[in-house]
């Protein structure tokens, strides 16, 4: 690894785009299908975990590997076609995107949606070309707030985790960046700042930033 590199480590849902009101809905008239219910709070709880580890903490035995499998595959589709013209980037993300891409850092998805889902939000956002590296973590038997997902985008992109910072918006996430030994930069897109409080820097939208916010997590060598 290039000790001399430094990199941003971008979740997805609640960072680069708020979809979290589609998720829920996507789970709500799934679930129903299935005679199975989430609440608001279920959802928030589990927000940042990917399906597999979802399911099985809210209904554990009550559903067969199959049947967990089915209901995620066809929650995903639900979520894509809930998305689909109706999903923007939150306000700072271009520029953000910009800024890093001409300083230097390199840049990584790390988000716990399964990759069909990643990728029609980064097209449908036309900002594809603005990463180095996409990673999914859906198919990972830990999720966050285990660290794997973002150690992994680390070794993608050949950057020390502690020359990276992690933009989150969950505490799974933040926990995880915890755990990988990165740097994390919060946003209170989906939670109060309290929960997030484990994170360096905690914000209530990236253009609320100051400029020079990732410069001073993890400095240029040298500085």
């Amino acid at each position: 690894m290039n000790r001399g590199l430094r990199a941003v480590l971008w979740d997805m849902d609640g960072v680069l785009v708020l979809s979290g009101e589609l998720h829920y809905e996507a789970w709500t008239r799934v679930l129903a299908e299935y005679g199975l219910s989430m609440t608001r709070g279920q959802f928030e709880e589990t927000f940042g975990m990917n399906n597999h580890n979802i399911l099985r903490r809210l209904y554990g035995h009550r559903l067969g590997a199959a049947e967990a499998h089915q209901i995620a595959t066809r929650k995903e589709a639900a979520y894509r076609e809930l998305a689909r013209g109706r999903v923007q980037p939150l306000p700072g993300v271009r520029e953000w995107l910009a800024r890093l891409s001409e300083a230097d850092w390199r840049q990584a998805v790390a988000s716990s949606g399964p990759m069909a889902n990643i990728a029609a939000i980064l097209q449908e956002l036309d900002v594809w070309d603005a990463f180095d590296a996409v990673l999914s973590g859906a198919r990972l038997e830990r999720s966050k707030p285990d660290p794997t997902l973002f150690l992994q985008a680390a070794a993608a992109l050949g950057v020390p985790p502690a020359r990276c910072v992690v933009v989150e918006d969950s505490t799974a996430g933040v926990e995880a960046a915890r755990r990988a030994g990165t740097r994390c930069i919060a946003v209170t897109t989906t939670h109060a700042p309290e929960p997030l409080r484990a994170a360096d820097l905690v914000v209530d939208r990236l253009d609320h930033l100051p400029q020079d916010a990732f410069d001073r997590l993890v400095p240029e060598e040298g500085l």
